[in-house]
């Protein structure tokens, strides 16, 4: 069958910037499954997606002109129902079959025919049914060409829909953006499908101001470069992307773009021939916190700002426009007048924030709504307070500067800056409390109670910020889960479980030695006084203890050896990276499988055995020979593995446990541990109550 590359375009009006990279995504996948699933592509097909300001586009080599024929069965009816007590085929099933074009095997002999076509009974796991097996004849290209596309653009994840008039003066079609072309070719020849209104053609649009308005496609395989030569178009989104990310490092001179992903990926969506040109500003604005600056140019006006080698922002910026000309001058000219007032605005917003103390916009905070049912954000920082200063000896902070910092956390809310841009705030907080001469650790604290904000995000780095940043996340959790209002499947709105990882990173990577179900305890006790809130510890731990074993997964611990870490319920968190490598050598020792076996032994023995251990060994008791040996070999291990773990060593703990195997086995092997004699019995399993204990001081040996 002949093969050959496959083109398919939609030319439309500008589309949606921030949705193009995934609008193009799935158009082109969609549209590739589709004529994947009919039949039309191979093995080797190479599936190629284009997406511009202007259209979304695919091509894909080596797609059939015809689909194969293809095997087919279709159940028919019950047996009981196609065939007389005599084996002759019913009036149900002859009309079946003539309705399928297959009357001709409605015979008695037919069920034994051999070929592409034939009727055959079958019993589907309950009772016998008939089947028609038959060859499906393939369909030529633009049958599945046309239900593909239906499908690709009906699957859209299209953020707004737009209705416009194809033709004439009704809003008679549906779509992102109006749609004004659409080139489908197979190979050289156009593909006669339609959509949105549009009759497919080879005829695509250039750049509209650079390029041909009308572009003639001579072959599928010729999309790009024609693109590129005669319409002055970069088709490719990956491509463009490349080309302005060179282009920023070429312009940037040697300094240092500011380029986030989220911003090079919305202004590769707003151009189809990228140049980048530099220009400047007053170099006064670097008064205000480079912070600002950055956001205006990034959110206002998707520009680059610079840094140099000191990492300080620089009096110039880089735009990507969607012009190439000789003469820039008047396009830099342009951005630099608009920038000016943008950079003056936050200039203005900056001084005027500051004439006012953070101290003093306190009341405004209980004007702000923080939860309909949990307050205002006033009454919240009176929780934060009552945390911080609760946790603050535990993490090793004044609890004063804690209690100052919580006060004034929230504060910069209700300020200029941050009501203009949502994202600063903390970080304007910090610089509003070091302009009013508040203690630095009180500033930095109001800066980074936040973090984490997202995953692999810096934590906060002193203990007054450690304080609050616990406090701030604890307050969240304790609340919502008071409420009910838990993550259900993938719903997290309120950003419950980041905040609960957060809690988990900050307790074990900073090593504080603050107990996670006390911590938990006294954020449900700061909400005393909201009748909504009904105290639920337990949940609420299970869920950050859900977090913490997702956390010490990807720091390589397996299944097994998280949960052995976890069943021991450790008080405090700081010391479970240390613990797992602990574990993580021990079941490497060629003892491990032996011991974690007997531990489990003896804990199931334990167990069922309920309370009959006595409250301590009776040594005149122990039989000589393995019951008396092994009573020895933990006497000695006990206070060795003790110390080990208080200094903080625990695998030279678990090391010392496989110093005890041929003791352990030789017990099993001699001693009957439930002895007819209750004495004897509640005796020795004080002993193995004494070996668990010594055997799971790091984790519970059992479960691995």
């Amino acid at each position: 069958m002949t093969a050959a590359s496959l083109l398919v375009e939609l030319v439309t009006e500008e589309l949606p910037p921030r949705a193009l990279r995934r609008l193009g995504d799935a158009f082109s996948g969609t549209l590739a499954s589709g004529l994947r699933e009919r039949g039309f592509l191979t093995e080797a097909s190479v599936v190629t997606p284009y997406a511009t300001p202007r259209r979304l586009a695919v091509t894909v080599t080596l797609v059939l002109a015809k689909a194969p024929d293809r095997p087919d069965e279709q159940k028919l009816m019950p047996a009981k129902v196609a065939f007389s007590p005599d084996g002759e085929p019913t009036e149900a099933l002859r009309k079946k079959l003539a309705s399928l074009g297959r009357g001709h095997l409605a015979t008695r002999e037919a069920e034994a025919r051999d070929g592409s076509d034939r009727r055959y009974t079958r019993s589907d796991g309950k009772a016998d049914y008939v089947y028609l097996a038959s060859r499906a004849k393939g369909h030529a290209l633009e049958r599945g060409l046309q239900e593909a596309l239906e499908e690709a653009i009906g699957g859209l994840p299209i953020p707004k829909v737009m209705s416009y008039a194809a033709s004439g003066y009704w809003n008679d079609e549906k779509f992102v953006r109006p749609a004004h072309g659409l080139v489908a070719m197979h190979g050289a020849d156009v593909v006669p499908v339609s959509a949105l209104g549009l009759a497919a053609g080879r005829t695509s649009a250039g750049h509209r101001f650079l390029g041909r308005r009308d572009v003639e496609i001579a072959t599928a395989d010729a999309y790009p470069d024609t693109l590129w030569a005669e319409g002055k178009v970069i088709a490719s989104f990956d491509a463009r992307r490349a080309a302005i990310e060179a282009e920023l490092a070429k312009h940037a001179q040697g300094d240092t773009p500011i380029a986030p992903d989220a911003l090079l990926d919305e202004v590769t969506a707003l151009v189809e021939w990228p140049a980048v040109y530099a220009g400047t500003f007053d170099p006064a604005f670097l008064a205000v916190p480079q912070e600002c600056l950055i956001l205006t140019m990034q959110q206002n006006q998707k520009y680059f700002a610079l840094t140099g080698a000191d990492r300080r922002l620089r009096a110039r910026f880089l735009v990507v426009s969607n012009l190439e000309t000789r003469d820039p001058a008047a396009i830099v000219a342009g951005n630099e007048r608009v920038l000016r007032a943008r950079l003056a605005d936050a200039r203005f917003f900056y001084d005027q924030d500051r004439r006012q103390r953070l101290d003093a916009r306190l009341p405004k905070l209980g004007a702000v709504v923080h939860h309909n049912r949990l307050g205002t954000q006033g009454e919240r920082v009176v929780r934060l307070r009552f945390l911080a200063r609760a946790y603050a000896p535990a993490v090793g902070a004044d609890p004063a500067l804690a209690d100052r910092a919580a006060m004034l956390a929230k504060a910069d809310l209700v300020t200029d800056m941050v009501g203009e841009f949502p994202e600063l705030q903390g970080t304007m907080g910090r610089y509003y409390a070091l302009h009013d001469g508040e203690d630095a650790a009180v500033a930095d604290a109001i800066a980074q109670h936040y973090w984490p904000r997202y995953a692999g995000d810096a934590l906060p780095e002193g203990p007054v910020a450690q304080a609050v940043a616990l406090a701030d996340k604890l307050e969240a959790l304790a609340g919502l889960f008071g409420l009910g209002q838990t993550p259900t499947g993938d719903k997290d709105p309120f950003g419950l479980r980041r905040a609960a990882l957060g809690v988990v990173r900050i307790l074990v990577e900073k090593k504080l030695a603050l107990p996670l179900s006390g911590a938990i305890a006294t954020a449900f006790d700061a909400f005393g006084t909201v009748a909504a809130v009904k105290a639920a510890p337990v949940e609420l731990e299970a869920f950050v203890l859900e977090r913490l074993r997702g956390y010490l997964r990807e720091q390589g611990g397996s299944a097994n050896q998280v949960e052995a870490l976890l069943a021991q319920r450790p008080a405090t968190l700081a010391s479970l990276p240390e613990r797992l490598a602990a574990v993580q050598a021990f079941e490497a020792l060629p003892e491990a499988a032996a011991l974690a076996a007997a531990n489990k032994r003896i804990v199931n023995i334990l167990r069922k055995s309920g309370s009959e251990a006595a409250a301590a060994v009776d040594r005149a008791r122990l039989a000589d020979g393995a019951e008396h040996d092994l009573y020895l070999a933990f006497q000695k291990l006990d206070p060795a593995v003790t110390a080990n773990c208080e200094a903080g060593d625990y695998a030279t703990a678990l090391m010392a446990l496989a110093t005890a195997k041929p003791a352990v086995d030789r017990y099993f092997d001699d001693v009957m541990v439930m002895d007819d004699d209750p004495a004897v019995r509640a005796n020795r399993l004080a002993l193995l109550s004494g070996v668990a204990a010594t055997m799971n001081r790091v984790a519970d040996l059992s479960k691995l």
